[in-house]
């Protein structure tokens, strides 16, 4: 299986309408890969708060168009990162969209971990309640949103849910880049899973990205990553590696806490 994580530098100063199309076009570009990974809130930079509720759509507004099109266009699996989503009957949502390569809408993952504390995203979106997997025909996705990496027990439960291959976009700061390295391979280390991080270059809103978008085999080895600017990391994984590992060294098995007590 081939994936591409394409490394979006969001600056300030670029419209979204024009970094949609110039986003679009990196995408039909991807025909030789099967997966396609975009990295969060790309249209306005995760740290442009100022301008969720200004720029937020509806699921199915410009960006899921141009994003459904160009998945079809280049016949590829597309996590198209996220968008602030605006639900007509509640609040914001930092929003995930994956497109198969007929360009349907396969999942729809609202970030469950907002970041900011009592500022910032955790204040202004909604959190969402709904672990999201999906099939594809060489492994079983599961999806996660920058922060969200920092909670193991959620990629836990991904993995009791079918997990093979963690995708996560982000929109990850400099100043913590080495949290960013650490977490994508301790995430595949205990959960014997590859992990696809891609994260953003540029700044937002004053706030230097980390850029490093990652791959991680199920062993914690780095495949490949990228550097600080804007660039596409392609790598080539063999999903067969994920069950190979579980069996090799059948560490899940082990597992006690978090799962429900033997019977007597």
């Amino acid at each position: 299986m081939r994936a591409s994580l394409i490394q979006i530098d969001v600056n300030e100063g670029e419209s979204v309408e024009s970094r949609r199309h110039r986003v679009t076009a990196l995408v039909r570009e991807q025909t030789d890969a099967d997966l396609v990974v975009l990295p969060e809130l790309w249209t306005t930079g995760a740290f442009a708060y100022e301008e969720f509720a200004t720029e937020a759509e509806p699921l199915e507004g410009p960006t899921y168009e141009a994003m459904a099109k160009a998945a079809s266009d280049a016949g590829v699996w597309l996590h198209a990162g996220s968008i602030p989503e605006r639900d007509p009957e509640g609040p914001l949502y930092n929003t995930a969209l994956i497109f198969s390569p007929s360009g349907d809408l396969a999942a729809a993952y609202r970030k469950i971990h907002r970041f900011g504390f009592d500022k910032g995203e955790a204040v202004l979106m909604g959190a969402g309640q709904e672990l999201v997997t999906v099939r594809l025909p060489e492994t079983t996705l599961g999806v996660a949103t920058c922060y969200d990496l920092r909670f193991p027990e959620l990629f836990r439960a991904l993995v009791d849910s079918g997990a093979e291959t963690m995708v996560i976009s982000a929109g990850w700061p400099e100043r913590r880049r080495a949290h960013w390295t650490l977490l994508a391979q301790a995430r595949a280390v205990e959960n014997q899973a590859f992990v696809l991080a891609c994260g953003t270059a540029g700044t937002h809103a004053g706030v230097p990205q980390a850029g490093h978008s990652i791959v991680v085999d199920p062993w914690g080895e780095v495949l490949a990553e990228a550097g600080a600017g804007e660039e596409i990391l392609t790598v080539d994984l063999d999903p067969a590696k994920v069950a190979a590992t579980r069996e090799q060294f059948p560490a899940l098995k082990d597992r006690l806490l978090g799962l429900e007590p033997p019977r007597r």
